[in-house]
């Protein structure tokens, strides 16, 4: 309150007394029953760190979170599921207190920052829910692009076609990028050996 006072009198700005009754600016004639200070303080100051307490919440919403690892139960079983829950509120009480955690943007800086902190070793299961946040977009698109390819790929002229050449086809067809560094000579010397071994069983 001291520097807000010498800032308003250095800049004559006029300053309230905040023992005084506040008076509502939309309602003057209306009596308040609180001071100034209850104003800024409670209905003003306290309110802003309310919200910003309600946003930290809807950032580190441990429901949330339980409820996504609990569609993982290969990766979280229910002994998991009940350490994840513990872990998960002394992580972000102990995050909430480290400035180090207050200026990221992504998840991946999370991840990376976790790691540099060695906090991946004090809580392995809120590092690995991390991981699987970080995998579920490219996993994501990678089953989207899939269901697209077998549009194309299993098509009404091969329809009788069966699941493993079907998904060696969608492979060829979705991985194109990595199929353009393989060589032609690659795959003709793969299908020698493999013909190669075919005899040999023979």
């Amino acid at each position: 309150m001291r520097k807000v006072y010498c800032f308003c009198e250095k800049h004559d700005i006029p300053v309230l007394d905040m023992e005084d009754a506040y008076v509502n600016p939309k309602k003057p004639r209306q009596k308040t029953s609180i001071n100034n200070e209850h104003y800024y303080r409670v209905d003003c100051f306290f309110a802003v760190l309310d919200l910003l307490g309600e946003e930290f919440n809807d950032r580190f919403n441990e429901a949330k979170l339980l409820k996504l690892a609990k569609h993982y139960p290969d990766d979280f079983n229910h002994k998991d599921m009940v350490t994840l829950e513990h872990e998960l509120g002394l992580y972000i009480d102990n995050i909430l207190h480290d400035t180090r955690f207050s200026i990221l943007e992504k998840i991946g800086d999370l991840a990376k920052l976790m790691v540099d902190t060695r906090k991946h070793l004090s809580y392995p299961l809120v590092y690995r829910l991390v991981k699987l946040a970080l995998t579920l977009p490219v996993a994501t698109a990678t089953v989207e692009r899939c269901f697209s390819a077998m549009k194309i790929v299993k098509n009404a002229l091969r329809n009788k076609i069966g699941d493993d050449y079907l998904s060696h086809s969608l492979i060829c067809f979705v991985e194109k990028g990595l199929l353009d560094e393989i060589t032609n000579e690659v795959i003709v010397d793969r299908f020698h050996k493999m013909k190669d071994r075919r005899g040999k069983n023979e």
